[in-house]
């Protein structure tokens, strides 16, 4: 047997493994005549179906599709179909598995090209014109000081970064099982079409058959053999040019637009807005228009700009991700209106929680609380009127994001309590939400910390975004936001810039239709984002389903944002996007052109609603009545189905929008009775011991009261231990979530998952009860998903944890007993002491923060991660009393036998510790964790 290590070969290494083959493999031409009829495509893909079939009965337990023998006859037959078609073909006919599917073409060039070759079937894929192209640019000297070997093996490499990061965002870990799994959705295939060559995978608006593919393939063949010019296009497709692709933004539109905002000229804004719609048709509200409700009314009759405004957002982009300037001129500016910006996953300086001298607000109206939980803490989450959840972002879905390093400045540092010049990653998943149930307690301990805050869930456009969005409705959300593909600060991969997510009218339509047809849809607003510019999209996505509408990208350009797409490089030229200060000194923008903007749109949205004949946005929203489909001049768009996003679902008597003002309520927990019995420490400061009885029903314990702390006394303001709650039981879920300074928890017993989540100084102890005999180091006394986002405080527990015990923890101080699965994952600030056995995939990811592991049976080398970290034996006095120190309090806390034994024997037991240390943090620490470097430095 073979084996490879990518799917993806070089030439050299296809020739090799067809030489390995040898009269096994059956090679099949992938290429068709274009004069053999009107039916050439479909007759050459059957052709080459045969072929394949026939090959494996004959006994080939290999198959080599190629489309080498391209010439000016002969046409590629695109080679996604072709792979498509056998791999489907076979599989019908059970014979799939008898061989192996390999791939040579010269149509794939990119990440996207390869993930999908591989999605519909094949085994291998050899992008021989890619590796000519590259073998071309070095013989002409364009590569100095690589060889040819070095540059295709960049290319290799890049292209199996790329697949893996395609399957992590799936969840998938091993190519076998992504191959041939069509983990896509079509965009403008025909149904009859997927359905043939690519069963399985979603095609909600039907469009472009056999027939459309074959007269495009024909014409691009045409094209490229119309001319003898070595020299090809550029073509635009990531970056504006001139006379190439189009784009939503050009150079002309830009200026026009700032100009516009800078002068307050609605009229350039109309221009603007105007040449907007000339365009040619880029996304698919393009290809729909309104059909008046009645006879126009009056502009003077439809609802006030400053109503309208009122519905508008600048979506999460994190001080980090923009300059503090940027951010802080759109939050402004936003509160100057009553509308509301969103502060993104980066924290929030404290400095802006109350209103500057002038008058301006610069706090962010919605605080984020993403998966990396960068600055969450008690007081954060009460300084907002709204809390959004982000589950996924639409440019990005599946992804975390990444700040690196010499974008953490000193200050956004503190802001995400983490090392300033240490690169900040925000972990792809939520550690804390992996079921609808998860998700439905997030938003429990949400309303639990801050009473008064609504709480938004931030979904990703997708076909099936209908059903989870019905869940989150019943989970107590009160918005639900549906990002689309567009945006992202432009921070984003290439690989994420296209193909990634779907456009929000697809998301949108299916979560408005799916949460009318389940009597939810008066019961939670509709949000959108994603590519919003005029007031035309505005009132196309109201009358899909949307409330409210976050419009970001343009919100920048107003600022002075040209499109350069250098965010992540942190060299933007007018300060918007980066930390440099002698870039941020560039920044222009003000709250003024953004408030402009706004103002703008809100103005063209009156107009649209007056000559359609209704009077409020409300009046339209979710009436895809007033739509309708319309030709753009392109045969190929004439063929799209747009009747799934225009049905119209039965409301069975509610509203087709939210009719509810309040928020959601949840449930008391029992911090009810808490707060009435703590009444003396809250009002006049005593100093207090409850006791309590409790069970496992009993969640977020120790929030609600974290939250009346907060309010009375700041998040320092009360001594450790000022108000200590004693609990006698088995504590619910989220136990001491976001608890603050001033808060001890005791258990006498044991707790369910999310102990600690988002600890916010407070102190937590967990130990069995007195009349337990079992060893505490050997049995769970709390679940999983501890201290997940924790940014201060302590947490003692006699036992073992569950599985992501501390990930992304960044300031807690810990000790347990042995923990499951991933601990410490993501860490960057604080110390844990585990004393016990861990589980795999130990501290993956982590950039800051110290662990201390006790490795009595030699394992922990194993489990551990060594990606971003080293481990050693505690060698120095320093850190020896560091983890010494931490038992001793563990001891007194909960009176572990197993910690006294350790205590009792520190001489034989200290060497079986490892010391788990951050690469990055090595040459930062204060104290040196080797004796070879703290001789040096003394």
């Amino acid at each position: 047997m073979l084996a490879l290590d990518s799917p993806v070969l070089s030439n050299a290494e296809f020739e090799a493994m067809r030489r390995y083959m040898g009269e096994a493999a059956a090679e099949i031409d992938c290429t068709f005549n274009p004069r053999d009829g009107e039916h050439a495509l479909r007759d050459a893909l059957t052709r080459v179906r045969r072929e394949a079939e026939e090959a494996v009965r004959a006994g080939c337990t290999h198959l080599i599709l190629s489309d080498k023998a391209i010439g000016e006859n002969r046409v590629g037959l695109p080679m996604i179909l072709a792979t498509g078609g056998v791999h489907s073909h076979l599989v019908r006919e059970r014979l799939r598995t008898w061989t192996s599917l390999n791939v040579r073409t010269g149509e794939a060039l990119d990440v996207h090209y390869f993930a999908v070759l591989i999605g519909v079937g094949a085994t291998t894929v050899n992008a021989y014109l890619a590796q000519e192209a590259i073998a071309d640019r070095a013989r002409r000297g364009l590569f100095p000081g690589l060889t040819l070997e070095e540059g295709v093996r960049n290319y290799k490499k890049a292209i199996d970064q790329g697949l893996l990061k395609i399957m992590s965002k799936m969840g998938i870990s091993v190519i076998s099982s992504y191959r041939g799994g069509y983990n896509f959705e079509a965009i403008g295939l025909s149904r009859s079409l997927v359905a043939e060559f690519f069963p399985g995978m979603t095609s909600r608006i039907s469009g472009i058959g056999l027939n459309g593919v074959e007269k495009t393939t024909i014409a691009q063949h045409a094209k490229g053999f119309a001319v003898d010019s070595a020299v090809l296009p550029v073509g635009g497709f990531y970056r504006f040019r001139r006379g190439a692709e189009a784009h939503s933004f050009d150079g002309t539109l830009i200026h026009t637009l700032q100009t516009a905002c800078n002068t307050d000229s609605y009229s350039l804004y109309k221009k603007y807005s105007e040449g907007m719609r000339r365009l040619p048709p880029i996304t698919i509200r393009d290809l729909l228009d309104f059909k008046p409700a009645g006879a126009p009314v009056s502009v003077d009759e439809v609802e006030s700009i400053t109503e309208i405004r009122k519905r508008f957002l600048t979506p999460g982009m994190s001080l980090g991700a923009l300059s503090p300037e940027a951010h802080g001129a759109l939050n402004i500016a936003m509160n100057r209106i009553g509308a509301k910006s969103v502060s993104g996953e980066g924290g929030e300086d404290r400095e802006r929680y109350r209103p500057r001298p002038n008058g301006d607000n610069a706090n962010s109206a919605v605080k984020q609380i993403a998966s990396g939980r960068f600055g969450v803490t008690a007081e954060y989450l009460n300084m907002c009127r709204e809390i959004e959840i982000k589950v996924a972002q639409g440019a990005k879905p599946g992804e975390g994001g990444q700040l690196p390093g010499f974008k953490v400045t000193v200050e956004i540092a503190k802001l995400r309590h983490a090392t300033p010049g240490v690169t900040l990653i925000s972990p792809p998943p939520h550690h804390d939400i992996y079921s609808i149930e998860d998700l439905a307690q997030l938003i429990y301990d949400l309303k639990q910390i801050n009473p008064q805050a609504k709480v938004t869930v931030k979904l990703v456009s997708r076909s099936g975004i209908g059903t989870v969005a019905a869940g989150v409705a019943k989970a107590k959300a009160d918005t639900i936001l549906i990002s689309g593909n567009v945006g992202g600060t432009g921070a984003s991969p290439q690989t994420s810039i296209k193909f990634a997510g779907l456009p929000w009218e697809l998301g949108l339509s299916e979560a408005h239709q799916v949460l009318t047809l389940n009597r939810l849809r008066h019961r939670v607003k509709l949000r959108t984002d994603g590519g919003l510019k005029t007031g035309r999209d505005i009132v196309i996505a109201a009358m899909l389903g949307a409330e409210e509408f976050g419009i970001g990208t343009t919100s920048l350009v107003a600022l002075g944002c040209i499109m350069v797409r250098q965010c992540h490089s942190n060299t933007c030229p007018v300060g918007v996007c980066t930390q440099d200060p002698a870039l941020r000194a560039k920044f222009t923008g003000s709250p003024y052109k953004v408030v402009n903007l706004f103002s703008f749109i809100a103005e063209e949205v009156r107009e649209i609603l007056a000559s359609l004949g209704v009077r409020s946005l409300t009046e339209i929203i979710g009436r895809t009545d007033l739509l309708k489909q319309v030709s753009r001049g392109g045969a190929h768009l004439d063929d799209l189905d747009l009747n799934p996003l225009l049905a119209q679902a039965d409301a069975g008597g509610h509203a087709r929008y939210c009719t509810q003002t309040e928020r959601n309520e949840v449930p008391e927990t029992l911090d009810a009775q808490i707060i009435r019995d703590a009444a003396p420490a809250l009002e006049e400061g005593e100093k207090m011991q409850l006791t309590y009885n409790v069970r496992n029903v009993q969640r977020a314990i120790g929030t609600k009261l974290s939250h009346k702390i907060t309010k009375k006394y700041g998040m320092t303001g009360l001594q450790p231990g000022h108000i200590t709650v004693r609990l006698r039981g088995s504590a619910g879920q989220s136990l001491g979530a976001f608890a603050v300074q001033g808060l001890k928890l005791e258990v006498f017993g044991d707790s369910n998952d999310y102990v600690g989540k988002g600890l916010s100084g407070g102190t937590i102890v967990v130990r069995p009860p007195v009349s337990s005999q079992l060893k505490s180091n050997e049995n769970t006394i709390i679940g999983n998903t501890v201290l997940y986002g924790a940014t201060a405080g302590e947490l003692f527990a006699a036992g073992q944890a569950g599985e992501r015990f501390a990930v992304r923890n960044s300031g807690a101080n810990a000790v347990i007993e042995g923990c499951g699965s991933n601990g410490c994952e993501y860490l960057t600030g604080g110390t844990i002491a585990i004393l016990g056995p861990v589980g795999a995939n130990f501290a993956a990811g982590m950039t800051g923060g110290m662990a201390f592991v006790y490795d009595g049976d030699g394992t922990f080398e194993s489990k551990v991660n060594p990606d971003s970290v080293i481990w050693q034996a505690v060698e120095t006095e320093h850190w020896e009393g560091v983890l010494k120190g931490l038992i001793q309090k563990h001891v007194q806390e909960t009176q572990s036998s197993w910690a006294e034994s350790i205590l009792a024997d520190w001489a034989r037991e200290l060497p079986k510790f490892r010391q788990v240390v951050p690469k990055e943090m090595l040459s930062r620490l204060e104290h040196p964790v080797s004796k070879a470097a703290a001789v040096a430095a003394e």
